[in-house]
Order: C-alpha cells, then structure tokens, then sequence
C-alpha cells in the first residue's frame, strides 16, 4: 500500500502540467475565435467605405456630363434612365419660347392734368370759349412679342443656349375712364359746352403718357425684365449656361 501511495503522488505534477497545457490551449483558441470575427467585420467596413466613395465619384462624373453630346455625355444619359427631359434642337427651343406669345414685363401707371379748350380766333372766350381741365389715369403696357423669334435668333451647344430677343415694344396706352375726372370747366355765355371736348382731351392725355413712359425709358426696362424672365425660363428647361441679348 505504500508503494501503491508514492507512485500516485509521484505522478501529480505530471497531470497539473497538463492539465496547464490544456487550459492554455483553449486559452489561445478563445482569444483566436473571439479576434476572427472582428477582423471580418473590420474588413467588410472598409469594403462598405470604398464602395460609398466610388458611388459618389460615378455619381458626380454622371451628373456632369449627363446632357453633352459626347460619348461619355451618351453613356451618362443612358444610365440615368433619360434624365434630360427637354430637347436641346433650337427648332424646339424657339417653339417652348414663342408659345409664351406677348410677354408683359412693365407697365407704366401715372396721373396727370390736361387742359383742353376751343377758342374762337376773333371773339373772346367770355362768349364763345369751351374750357376744362382733366384729371387723367392712364396706363402704358410694355413688353416683347416672343412670337415674332425666328429660330436662327437661337443658338444650342448641349446645356448652353443663346438667344437673341426681338425688339421691346409698347402694347397699349389706354386712359383709365373711371379714374379720370373733370376737374373744372368753363363755357362762353353764348355757346354750349362741346360734349367732344372732353373725348378729345383725353386723346391728348393719351399722348403725353406715352411719350413720358417712352422719356421714363419704358422700352428698357421691357427689355431688360424679358431678358430676366427668358433665362428664369431656359433655366427651368435644364440649361446651365444661358445668354439673353
């Protein structure tokens, strides 16, 4: 029995050693098994970032030759599903243009006294004269008459368009009759008030509106609103770069 005793305690530091052995190995199995995963996540993030940065890169590099009529202009339009949505002819440009017919771009308001009169050239006007004094609102419209642009006043290179714009023009000058009074009027003793008068002094207020809207630079201003309404315009068909003469 003794023996039996020594050889089983003799033996014990074999087994503990081991048995470390073992530990140790599952030990570095753990840590193997837990840091593998990690890797594979880092792995598929960087994946995921390249990918985001060349999609961002193919997206711009499609967005800015999306429209030219190059090759890379052709291949960017076909995988953008059609992006252009208007034609880039001039003939079809002239046609989005004219439809808008007379554009209106200024109207020129003003108040203003007139004074209209018949006289006899030989007997006073305490007898025979027919005087009145207007006071007249009147209203001068402005603009240019788009359908008169011819196509070759267009020019298109893919997403630059010029046009050159027909001559600004007065549209009406009318005198606004149920803002315009009769200040005061005089009549010779011996004559009856005219009932034209007053028609004909508005004929000459009519007049002298016009001619200070044309002295105020109306036609300019037509001019210069329509330049600002036609590029609001090619703008909004998808042009980038827009010229208006």
């Amino acid at each position: 029995m003794r023996r039996a005793s020594y050889f089983i305690m003799a033996n014990e530091p074999l087994v503990d050693e081991e048995r470390r052995r073992q530990q140790e190995v599952a030990r570095e199995q753990r840590i193997a098994y837990k840091e593998k995963p990690k890797s594979r996540v880092g792995a598929v993030l960087l994946g995921l970032l390249i990918f985001f940065v060349l999609g961002c890169v193919g997206a711009v590099w499609l967005l800015r030759h999306a429209g030219n009529n190059d090759a890379a202009g052709k291949v960017a339009s076909y995988l953008l599903g059609g992006r252009d949505t208007f034609n880039t002819s001039a003939p079809d440009v002239v046609s989005q243009i004219q439809r808008l017919n007379r554009l209106e771009t200024v109207s020129y308001s003003v108040d203003t006294v007139v004074e209209g009169k018949h006289q006899n050239a030989v007997l006073p006007d305490l007898l025979f004269g027919d005087r009145l004094i207007l006071v007249v609102h009147g209203q001068v419209i402005a603009g240019v008459d788009l359908s008169q642009l011819k196509p070759d006043q267009v020019k298109v290179d893919g997403r630059s368009v010029t046009v050159d714009l027909p001559p600004s023009q007065i549209f009406t000058s009318k005198i606004d009759t149920a803002k315009t009074k009769v200040f005061a009027r005089t009549t010779g003793l011996l004559v009856q008030a005219d009932p034209s008068l007053e028609m004909d002094t508005q004929k000459t207020a009519e007049q002298q509106i016009l001619q200070a809207a044309s002295n105020d630079g109306i036609l300019d201003t037509a001019r210069a609103n329509a330049r600002l309404g036609m590029e609001s315009l090619l703008r909004g068909l998808g042009f980038t770069q827009v010229t208006v003469h």
